[in-house]
């Protein structure tokens, strides 16, 4: 019952957002259910000033709310899938080798880039993390958030050009930035000890297997969803694929991002185009973007009130604001490498390099993978400097990559 209180609350609270946003702030729909969220938390700080247990009691509730479980074992899958359905596959081979190049070798230098100058910048706080924490940090923050880049790049009208690089990049590199996530996970000794070879088989078996474990799924949801004709066991069908594909997944120890991602790209294209009516189209369609714009709502809410249980003081906002400018610095040579290097047999325009890294927006999942990280391996300063990055990501960069993407075209 205490469950279904919290949703029940989340829900009410989400429309409540939802609804005033539209009707009186007019900000693109989720940087502003989480704006209203921030200005909530800080109403509740200041009425917590003058009556310190309605404070307690509120921050109580939201420290029952799991967020790195409700985000990576729940919400993920939906909203992989939710993005990935709409992916034309036929402009995705078209950019897949620059797809590749962002969401592989670009996650992995920005991971390095990132760990190594926050390793320097904590040195002169005063603040002895490890090297090797500061380059879980790195891995953490490098991936772009698809589902924070997919809510906002619907409302920023980023040319179509740009459109592709940014959509791909942020599902690929998603899975691929949870796989290196882990793989550190494994060499800072929070898992179990592995050899070099071990992790690199490691990285390979959680990364390929998705990717073979998503087209599986998607081929499979093809074949069910081609022998009927019937719109309500269909759309089931596709809620089976992300629920049970996901779960499956995790069981195997293979990464359900790129299998959500894989499977979502099959469904979307082929299963759409050979296994389905035209009425299955439009209710599949309706059904998946009501879940994206409720599971996006519900995210963004929860990020807002994420504030009120992260420990904060002025040391901690200074080095997360001189984090900013790392990250975007990181983001700039992990675009601009891959563009350069590929450049002699491809065309880019010659605005995609500030879009792109203006564009390559934080969000959840990064929040979700810091919360994971143990006290005693600094996560309490990791998740603060993280909630940082991420607020300025998704309000400053969210709010203002249309204006640039329209300046440059």
């Amino acid at each position: 019952m205490e469950v279904y209180n919290t949703i029940t609350v989340i829900i009410v609270l989400t429309a409540l957002f939802s609804y005033l946003n539209f009707r009186f702030f007019k900000f693109p729909g989720i940087i502003g259910i989480m704006i209203i969220s921030l200005l909530a938390s800080i109403l509740i700080i200041a009425i917590g000033i003058l009556d310190p247990r309605f404070f307690l009691s509120v921050t109580t509730e939201i420290s029952k709310i799991d967020f790195h479980t409700a985000l990576m074992k729940i919400m993920h899958s939906f909203l992989l899938f939710a993005g990935a359905i709409n992916v034309d596959a036929r402009k995705l081979k078209r950019e897949i080798t620059t797809v590749c190049a962002f969401s592989t070798i670009g996650v992995v230098l920005s991971t390095f880039i990132i760990g190594g100058l926050f390793f320097l910048t904590t040195k002169l706080f005063g603040l002895p993390i490890d090297f090797i924490y500061c380059l879980l940090f790195g891995a953490l923050i490098s991936p772009t958030d698809p589902i924070a880049v997919l809510g906002i790049s619907k409302e920023a009208k980023i040319p179509s050009s740009l459109e592709m690089k940014i959509t791909g990049e942020s599902l690929f590199n998603d899975g691929v930035g949870v796989v290196v996530f882990v793989t550190i996970y494994e060499i800072a000794g929070i898992g179990p000890v592995h050899s070099t070879a071990q992790i690199a088989l490691l990285f390979l078996r959680e990364a390929g297997g998705g990717v073979v474990l998503g087209f599986l799924l998607g081929y499979l949801g093809f074949v069910a969803l081609r022998s009927i004709d019937n719109y309500k066991i269909e759309v089931l069908i596709t809620l089976a694929i992300v629920m049970g594909g996901y779960l499956l997944a995790d069981k195997l120890h293979l990464s359900g991002p790129l299998a959500m991602v894989i499977a979502g790209i099959v469904t979307g294209n082929k299963s759409r185009m050979e296994g389905m009516s035209e009425i299955t189209r439009d209710y599949i369609d309706k059904f998946w973007e009501m879940i994206d714009e409720l599971m996006n709502a519900i995210l963004f809410l929860l990020i807002g009130f994420e504030m009120l249980i992260i420990p904060f003081n002025f040391t901690l906002l200074f080095l997360g604001c001189l984090t900013i400018l790392i990250t975007l610095g990181a983001r700039f040579i992990s675009v601009a490498l891959p563009i350069y290097t590929l450049q002699f047999n491809r065309t880019f325009e010659k605005n995609d390099i500030p879009i792109l890294t203006w564009g390559g927006l934080r969000g959840g999942l990064s929040v979700a993978m810091a919360l994971s990280i143990p006290k005693n391996m600094y996560g309490e300063t990791i998740v603060g400097i993280t909630y940082i990055v991420v607020l300025f990501s998704i309000i400053v960069q969210g709010l203002t990559i249309g204006k640039l993407a329209k300046k440059s075209t």
